[in-house]
């Protein structure tokens, strides 16, 4: 399997649509509002626009218990809203991916009331039933089905690799392939309309048990035969995993993973500090300002990752994303983004961009809990039980200066939740008039990227580091015809190392506090606290 061919120059810019823009001042964002938003996403350089579930729901757990599939929830607008906003995004470049709950839906899904009114019929198979002798006129008990992250989440039934108990389906028994086909008939449904891809929830929670290495390698096939259908009916739409683990589900058929805060190690290692939604590493991680931290977690598992998967598809390392804290958040301060997003944007995958990181939004501590923000007692694969709130990273986009930031002309007690309270909370508005800025930082970037082959999606990346002189990060990119050295110290004491020569520099590309100097077969690499450079290489 090839990926979508869009998908390779991709930069994805991921909106928690509930926050970005309210239109008709409920305090809700919508997609009249995003609509209204399009030209800023664009004038970002992005190319695609990731939503977070915008169904039908009774947000539960902000829309990530789905009640209709085929429904778009109504405070978001209508299906001809978001045809509209299709339509718009296409006209300027930009491709729209929804995010699909696959593996699970709310107790107020039609088809879970039906399977609980009738638990005995035939065809009450699409959810798992642990216990069918519960009293229909009291419904069901948390302990009579199988559920998917939160309790009231119930698991759609794709089967069980091995059953072992009589209410575990095969996987090829009726309901586990009456809902591939549904799956199916939801996708299908949705990029009729516009959509152009989808970015799946817990991609690798369908068949059961979750911990079971042969359920993983039967949920791949599941979801190779949903790729097979879509290269044949739809194939220049894209397939987004939440897996974590690219070198399973690109072998899945997915055209890009993430790497972040569970399965594949390293992200947490990176910029998990004493603050914020999920728990911080042991020790202080790699881009903190006491520079203590270790790439020996991220350097071996990002090159592992990187090349199980090479010509199959593609890692993303996100810049923060709804489920964990933002970049500026604990100790790491205005100093510490810049190298950070040099980081994210010189990566070997498509980058996937946060909304309002790019001015600087901070993870708000102690911001209340807002429908299931809160993680209290959720286990995470590689991330033991967790308690974080993830309101924190949820809060409403800061445009301008005026009321509510620009977000919503509702009463600030309306608000889906309260906004950064300090005064000088960060804004488009005040950084679109300051050459300097975050937002003209990461413009450039973007179009740095663009602009050298080096730095795209599927040409080489070599650390130069070693375990032993993990500061600063030297990183060697490399296309054809094109070589260029990236270097960044994301702590406040200078830092100095010696690396094997791979050329000498022939055009500064980006340098503040840096400074590369050939040697006796090497390059000496000295950086200024939170120095960063990307240099252009002549051959040795």
């Amino acid at each position: 399997m090839q990926p979508v061919s869009w998908i390779r120059d991709a930069i994805l810019y991921q909106v928690y649509p509930q926050s970005f823009q309210d239109s008709n001042g409920d305090g809700i964002g919508d997609f009249q509002g995003l609509i209204s938003r399009l030209d800023y996403i664009q004038s970002l350089g992005v190319t695609a626009i990731w939503l977070n579930p915008c169904f039908d729901s009774p947000f539960g757990d902000a829309g990530y218990d789905i009640r209709n599939f085929y429904q778009i929830a109504p405070r978001y607008g209508t299906e001809e809203d978001f045809q509209t906003l299709a339509k718009e995004a296409h006209a300027r470049g930009l491709k729209i991916i929804l995010d699909l709950v696959a593996g699970h839906t709310s107790m107020d899904n039609p088809w879970f009331v039906q399977e609980a009114e009738n638990p005995q019929a035939a065809d009450a198979n699409r959810y798992i039933w642990k216990n069918r002798e519960f009293d229909p006129r009291e419904g069901p008990d948390r302990e009579d089905f199988v559920s998917n992250f939160f309790w009231h989440q119930p698991a759609l039934n794709f089967g069980y690799v091995t059953p072992t108990e009589p209410w575990q389906d095969p996987v090829d028994a009726p309901g586990p392939m009456r809902n591939r086909e549904e799956l199916r008939n939801i996708m299908g449904y949705w990029f009729d309309r516009g959509c152009d891809g989808f970015r799946v929830d817990m991609a690798s929670s369908l068949v059961k048990p979750m911990d079971d290495p042969d359920a993983r390698i039967a949920t791949i096939a599941l979801w190779q035969e949903m790729r097979k259908w879509m290269d044949a009916t739809y194939p220049d739409c894209a397939l987004v995993a939440e897996w974590s683990h690219p070198l399973e589900a690109v072998h899945a058929g997915f055209d890009l993973d993430f790497m972040m805060h569970f399965n594949a190690p390293g992200y947490p290692s990176l910029f998990f500090n004493e603050v914020g939604s999920l728990p911080p590493m042991e020790g202080p991680c790699y881009f903190d300002a006491r520079g203590k931290g270790s790439l020996s977690i991220f350097q071996p598992e990002y090159l592992k990752q990187l090349a199980g998967i090479q010509g199959k598809g593609y890692v993303s390392l996100p810049v923060a994303n709804h489920d964990f804290q933002r970049l500026r958040c604990g100790p790491r301060g205005w100093e510490q983004l810049r190298c950070a997003w040099v980081f994210f944007m010189t990566q070997a995958g498509p980058p996937t961009l946060y909304y309002g990181e790019e001015i600087g939004m901070r993870y708000i501590e102690n911001a209340p809990a807002k429908e299931g923000s809160t993680l209290l007692g959720i286990t995470a694969p590689n991330a033991g039980t967790l308690d974080g709130e993830r309101a924190g990273t949820r809060t409403p986009m800061q445009w301008d200066a005026g009321p509510n930031a620009g977000f919503s002309d509702a009463p600030p007690q309306d608000l889906y939740l309260p906004l950064d309270s300090a005064v000088d909370r960060p804004t488009v508005e005040q950084q679109e008039g300051d050459p300097e800025s975050l937002l003209h930082f990461v413009r450039n970037l973007i179009q740095l990227r663009k602009q050298h082959p080096a730095l795209g999606s599927d040409t080489g990346y070599t650390f130069l580091n070693s375990e032993e002189a993990p500061y600063p990060l030297t990183v060697l990119r490399e296309s054809e015809d094109q070589r260029i050295l990236i270097c960044l110290n994301p702590c406040g004491v200078r830092k100095e190392i010696s690396i094997q020569m791979v050329g000498t520099p022939s055009k500064v590309l980006l340098n503040v506090g840096g400074r590369v100097t050939p040697g006796e077969g090497s390059l000496h690499v000295s950086m200024e606290p939170f120095g960063y450079g990307i240099f252009r290489l002549r051959s040795p």
